[in-house]
């Protein structure tokens, strides 16, 4: 179905939908890193009527490795996901999690890496939704699809190293300052980050709300980074938010997907604080 929620959707406008009774698949993508199955269980205990859950680590990456912490599936086994998930390439998909879009961006991406666009993340997540939670199951019937075009770019590890010294465009860190800087590292075996990026955490595009920002004030937190634009985080989650920001106002960006954890698995590639 066409419709404008291409980016983002607002709490009413998916209320509308529900009770119109439209096409939807709802995905919860609530996660929360270093604790496999969290999202589930909160799912388990409620969520948005009709939504099915979309597991981080389960759905949306591989096995942490070659690749860092959240390798993307392969091709087919993400549409092997989406054909589980009932997914037909005509319904409004709408995503959300409770950490302000940065799980369910990650999602967003997805789609559109295996060329679905009409694809959007719940602006305010589940904090804003207004109407009761639910515990009842959905039971889609299995589809199958197939890939479209992609409508994402990816840069590898080599090729970010080998564009270094001469990338034809800013590179942009979605972490928190203090992790970009070296100071702190909860997560990954060695704190900094990739020479040459920019911190630009990803909580800046949104507000004290937890909504996206409008978009005049997007594209000025943006203004001084000139396309072409490449993004990475911690392990390709939260670069999409940043991504997603930039959709928003009419532009793209590159996403390095292996992103620190995986750049870290190099020991001759560069590393810098501060």
């Amino acid at each position: 179905m066409s419709n404008s929620y291409t980016n983002i959707i607002s709490v009413d406008q998916l209320s509308d939908l529900i009770v119109g009774d439209r096409d939807l698949l709802i995905l919860d993508c609530r996660s929360k890193l270093g604790e496999p199955g969290w999202g589930a269980q909160q799912f388990a205990l409620g969520h948005i009527p009709g939504a099915q859950f979309l597991d981080l680590d389960a759905d949306m990456a591989a096995t942490p490795g070659d690749g860092g912490r959240h390798p993307l599936p392969t091709t087919e086994q993400w549409l092997g996901t989406l054909g589980r998930l009932g997914f037909t390439g005509e319904q409004q998909v709408v995503l959300y999690d409770d950490a302000l879009g940065a799980y369910a961006a990650r999602g967003w991406w997805m789609f559109r890496w295996v060329g679905y666009e009409n694809v959007a993340v719940l602006d305010g997540g589940l904090s804003a939704w207004p109407s009761p939670l639910t515990t009842a199951t959905v039971t889609p019937s299995p589809t199958q699809v197939a890939a479209r075009e992609s409508l994402t770019r990816q840069i590898t590890a080599e090729e970010l190293h080998a564009q270094l010294e001469n990338l034809p465009g800013p590179l942009i860190d979605a972490r928190a300052e203090a992790r970009w800087a070296g100071e702190e590292e909860p997560i990954d075996a060695m704190a900094g980050h990739i020479p040459n990026a920019a911190c630009m955490p990803f909580n800046g595009n949104t507000d004290s709300d937890g909504r996206f920002l409008a978009k005049e004030q997007l594209a000025q937190r943006f203004a001084d980074v000139s396309d072409p634009v490449t993004c990475y985080c911690g392990s390709g989650v939260t670069a999409c938010h940043n991504i997603l920001a930039l959709n928003i106002i009419g532009r793209d960006a590159t996403l390095y997907v292996g992103s620190w954890s995986d750049w870290i698995r190099y020991p001759d590639f560069p590393k810098a604080k501060g």
